[in-house]
């Protein structure tokens, strides 16, 4: 079983993350042939599994870890996030997950909403076999929630040349970074954290998650596509407007409407001026400083964690988010 190279430096970690793949291939049975092959090669397909890993790290905290708890929170986090992914394909019509073609692109939009649809109730399944994690069944429900409403959001405001900078930070507050800050508490509430540190663990999930996002969004104006595993400047196209075009559009506003006013009918020629007016208005640099600024405030807060080497690889993963190249 295959992980991230990343994970090769954190032997520990990389063993339990196994298991949460093992996990989550047992809960999964689905009759469609078809679906159910693209479900396991989503599953293997080179994910970081970085929900999961905070899960598990955070599992640490409290004085009653379990390791086969922590384990199944941290499979039923990362069959959560499949599903939004591969309902996120269909919304942002995505051809590419990972490198391979989406479940909608190969078997069409009904297959995919409803494979989504089953993964959701795969997590619960999951989680409900842990009576202990019955209060995490709960209050993943409500976060459910509020990431699908960063996601009606996103639809609200695509091709916006207004959108603010404010409008994008709650947008992704609820489409990435609830998640994480889920995936955080989860952990935490799974190894009987006291609500003080709970909630810590919650805010580390929140900044890192923004943090993450913004990078995921630099990338995709300065990556490849066979770097990033997904087409570049995608989003654009789909008038999902990123930090980095929003803080250039700051500045000369006028410049970049002739060009989005053409919406994905963009030419290659096109997202070239585009990328070329971004970097011109420091799009990326700004968006890159904010993504810092994040990633300090999760250091602060885990600084405050219960020693424990736990905390040591907390502080290089978060680090290694900002970093990133994919």
């Amino acid at each position: 079983m295959q992980l991230h190279s990343m994970w090769a430096s954190y032997p520990d970690l990389e063993k339990d993350l196994k298991d949460v793949l093992k996990t989550i291939e047992k809960n999964i049975q689905i009759r469609d042939k078809r679906v159910n092959q693209n479900v396991h090669s989503l599953i293997h397909a080179g994910g970081k599994l970085l929900r999961p890993a905070y899960a598990l790290l955070m599992a640490e905290i409290g004085p009653d870890y379990e390791r086969e708890r922590a384990v199944s929170v941290a499979a039923a986090l990362e069959v959560l996030h499949m599903a939004t992914l591969i309902h996120d394909d269909v919304v942002d019509e995505s051809p590419l997950r990972r490198g391979e073609p989406t479940i909608h692109s190969r078997y069409g939009n009904h297959y995919a909403v409803y494979t989504g649809d089953y993964l959701f109730t795969v997590c619960f399944k999951i989680l409900s076999k842990h009576s202990d994690s019955i209060q995490n069944i709960e209050f993943s429900s409500r976060n459910i929630e509020k990431i699908l409403m960063g996601e009606l959001d996103q639809m609200r405001m695509r091709y916006n040349l207004n959108v603010t900078v404010k409008e994008y930070l709650s947008r992704i507050s609820g489409k990435t970074a609830q998640l994480f800050a889920l995936s955080c508490y989860s952990g935490a509430t799974a190894s009987k954290a006291s609500r003080q540190m709970a909630i810590k663990a919650w805010n580390i999930g929140h900044y890192l998650g923004m943090a993450f996002q913004i990078i995921d969004d630099v990338l995709d104006y300065t990556s490849t596509d066979s770097g990033l595993g997904k087409p570049v400047l995608n989003d654009v196209l789909q008038g999902v407007y990123s930090l980095p075009l929003i803080y250039a559009m700051r500045e000369q506003k006028p410049a970049f409407a002739p060009l989005l006013s053409k919406k994905s009918e963009m030419s290659d020629a096109d997202l070239n001026l585009l990328l070329e007016l971004i970097e011109q208005h420091r799009g990326v640099e700004k968006a890159f400083e904010l993504a810092q600024k994040y990633t300090k405030k999760a250091q602060k807060e885990i600084s405050k964690l219960p020693e424990g080497d736990y905390k040591e690889i907390l502080g290089r993963l978060t680090n290694e988010i900002l970093t990133r190249k994919i």
